[in-house]
């Protein structure tokens, strides 16, 4: 590569990747905890999955109960499930009967399907969700008007647009050199040695990975912003529910035409998801659509899956017309799922791991905190590198405060994120408004007095510190609270309680062990430099 070649793709890289240093790293971060969603939320709330199934409720309670409570006449009912958690989600759509009193009236709650409680989003919202969105920046949805696309949404899918082009060019970069650098690390050498050979080797080490988060956290925002949206309100005047419905291949919660004649006839719902579990071999159920309730055309709608390692990339969908009797197999989860569904779940299986148990995501947690360390490695290079005698002192001072600021807002989010747990423990039904004042309230509190203060190197320092002395308390707080300690969490088989207690003793350890050496490198070098005082007086 010729030297004018090797100098754009250098610049280019160094230009994109601080432009959204700050962004990518909430991303990396938010994102590595987002792998453990739903063992979080369970966790904070107390309500481990043990051996839950959706093929054990009882449905004809749920919706008896409901009803009575709204009357479902005329009203589609869907049930969502996750296979990492006993909480279902539940929605209730307005009745197409006109006469029914309560006929505009929507519902979507949270159901615990070992205590029967129910709760609306706003009180069911966990610091798993919370973490899960702030990493595509749902919070800022509604910031900023830009018509055609949620703002939050778009900045992350910009982002991840961004940082692929970052990816790229940082290979480019280093395509020359990218063995013999692979093998090279010299903790010992002055600092922006240290700081270059930790991008190089860990960027070089998790390519693979940060280009298949680039990749499909762009096609998942920028398309979903873009593509939908714009689709949605030149063709569809706004309407994204009838959209999606026409867009879907399968179209399985397709809307049924509403006959409003009653059905003269009794309804057992788990009948028919006994049939679906033995005609498609125990698969996972994944939704239950109920639409129409009680009118003749009253249709079943099932989907599902069948286990991963039977067959990875797999979907099935079956319609039960019940006044009919008619059973309408749109796909059987053991058969070829077809291309367009193979693509779409395969980049989803990608970006978020869940082909795997919890060593996958153990690995993909990895991954992400390793692309974090490679920011700020990159930021820490790009300050280095610009602290110089012959650069103006208006733009050391520039650099240095970008950077600083940087450093305090990224460093900050893990004691924040560990004082949030013991939180959201100590009050676990603070809901969506106490979740969201409580995490960003701190973290700004963090950010300003960090970057006050001036110094990155105790900004580094006492995160590290703090965060690991926060996240020791951690599993001892849901001891105190809950009386789940680690050996109550093990007999009981609790594994997503557990996973989370292990993993707050784990990484503090690691992040002490870090700021053990930090510190030790540092007070080497000012006594190295207190002698060389001594010696030129």
């Amino acid at each position: 590569m010729n030297i004018r070649n090797y100098n754009k793709y250098f610049h280019l890289h160094t230009i994109s990747g601080i432009i959204i240093t700050v962004l990518l790293y909430i991303i990396f971060f938010a994102g590595s905890f987002a792998f453990f969603k739903n063992e979080i939320n369970n966790w904070q709330n107390n309500t481990p999955q043990a051996n839950f199934s959706a093929q054990d409720i009882n449905y004809n309670t749920i919706v008896d109960s409901l009803d009575t409570q709204l009357g479902l006449y005329g009203r589609d009912v869907s049930f969502y499930f996750n296979d990492r958690s006993r909480i279902i989600n539940f929605s209730v759509s307005p009745s197409k009967d006109s006469l029914n009193p309560k006929a505009k009236e929507r519902l979507y709650n949270l159901y615990d399907t070992t205590t029967h409680e129910k709760k609306s989003y706003e009180q069911a919202y966990s610091l798993g969700e919370f973490l899960y969105r702030l990493h595509f920046f749902a919070q800022l949805n509604g910031l900023v008007d830009i018509h055609f696309a949620p703002f939050g949404y778009f900045l992350a899918g910009l982002v991840a647009f961004f940082f692929l082009f970052a990816l790229i060019t940082g290979l480019l970069v280093h395509w020359q050199k990218i063995i013999s650098n692979f093998y090279i690390f010299r903790p010992w050498e002055k600092l922006k040695t240290v700081w270059t050979d930790l991008h190089t080797a860990l960027g070089v080490i998790t390519f693979p990975f940060q280009l298949i988060f680039a990749i499909t956290g762009a096609y998942f925002l920028l398309n979903y912003s873009l593509v939908s949206n714009t689709m949605t309100t030149l063709g569809y005047g706004g309407d994204t529910e009838k959209f999606q419905k026409d867009v879907s291949e399968d179209r399985i919660n397709k809307e049924i035409s509403f006959l409003n004649k009653p059905i003269d006839k009794s309804i057992n719902i788990n009948e028919y998801i006994e049939k679906t579990i033995a005609k498609w071999e125990d698969p996972h159920i994944s939704n239950v659509y109920i639409l129409n309730y009680g009118d003749e055309s009253m249709t079943i709608a099932i989907s599902g899956s069948a286990d991963n390692r039977k067959q990875l990339n797999s979907r099935g969908n079956i319609k039960y017309h019940i006044n009919s009797g008619e059973v309408e197999e749109i796909n059987n989860p053991n058969d070829y799922a077809g291309y367009n569904y193979i693509f779409a779940n395969l980049v989803y299986l990608l970006h978020f791991g869940s082909f795997g148990g919890y060593a996958t995501r153990v690995v993909y947690f990895l991954v992400g905190i390793a692309g974090c360390i490679v920011i700020i490695s990159g930021v820490l290079i790009w300050l280095v590198a610009r602290d110089k005698k012959n650069v103006p002192e208006h733009k050391r001072k520039f650099n240095f405060w970008l950077a600083n600021i940087y450093m305090a807002i990224c460093l900050s989010m893990y004691p924040v994120t560990a004082l949030s747990f013991i939180a959201v423990k100590l009050n676990p039904l603070g809901g969506q408004h106490f979740i969201y004042s409580f995490f960003l309230w701190t973290w700004l509190i963090f950010s300003i007095l960090l970057s006050i203060r001036k110094n990155i190197y105790k900004t580094n320092r006492d995160c590290l510190f703090i965060g690991s002395i926060i996240g020791f308390l951690i599993p001892i707080t849901n001891g105190l609270v809950t009386g789940n300690w680690l050996w109550i969490s093990w007999y009981k088989h609790y594994n997503d309680i557990l996973l989370i207690d292990l993993f707050w003793i784990i990484v503090p350890l690691l992040t002490l062990y870090a700021w053990k050496k930090i510190r030790t490198v540092q007070e080497k070098k000012e006594s190295a430099a207190a002698l060389s005082q001594e010696s030129t007086r």
